[in-house]
């Protein structure tokens, strides 16, 4: 099972997701991580595999702060149980991150097409390609208003219809 944690806040937001985290180790996983914004070093992520404890080593030896953040805790369906494979992932810009719990089934089809149009993947798992569907729809939302500014945004049937 996988968990997932979200928060904004006036607290500090790291250890309020941590604590989340701490809360869901009964449902088991194999790997964690964080993703935090709105401080003082835009987004960051940290990640880790194994236990939570591992986690907060990395956060000790590599702070993060700000007021929003999302944690997830993993439990390996597509890849290995890496700090590359741990969630959050980012896009190809690296200004959106995605956690998941589930399984994209055709996430090798849509991952080659995605490929085919020059995206680059860092981990071997099917939520990396959530946020890369998205960057793509964004991409393509931003170059019709450029060149057709009174035009109705992509339909996004387009990869949904691919997902199915």
């Amino acid at each position: 099972m996988c968990g997932i944690v979200g928060y904004i806040g006036p607290q500090p937001v790291v250890p309020v997701i941590i604590e989340g985290l701490r809360r869901l180790e009964y449902r088991g996983y194999d790997s964690a991580g964080i993703a935090v914004a709105g401080g003082t070093q835009g987004l960051e992520l940290r990640r880790a595999p194994g236990k939570l404890r591992n986690l907060e080593t990395v956060i000790h030896d590599s702070p993060i702060d700000g007021s929003f953040g999302i944690g997830h805790t993993r439990w390996a369906t597509h890849g290995r149980p890496t700090e590359e494979n741990a969630h959050p992932h980012r896009d190809g810009s690296g200004t959106l991150v995605v956690v998941h719990n589930g399984i994209v089934e055709n996430y090798i089809t849509l991952k080659n097409a995605l490929i085919a149009k020059g995206h680059k993947f860092v981990s071997e798992t099917d939520t990396e390609i959530i946020a890369h569907l998205i960057e793509d729809e964004l991409n393509q939302a931003a170059a019709n208003k450029a060149t057709n500014p009174g035009a109705p945004r992509p339909d996004s049937r387009t990869w949904a219809s691919a997902a199915a």
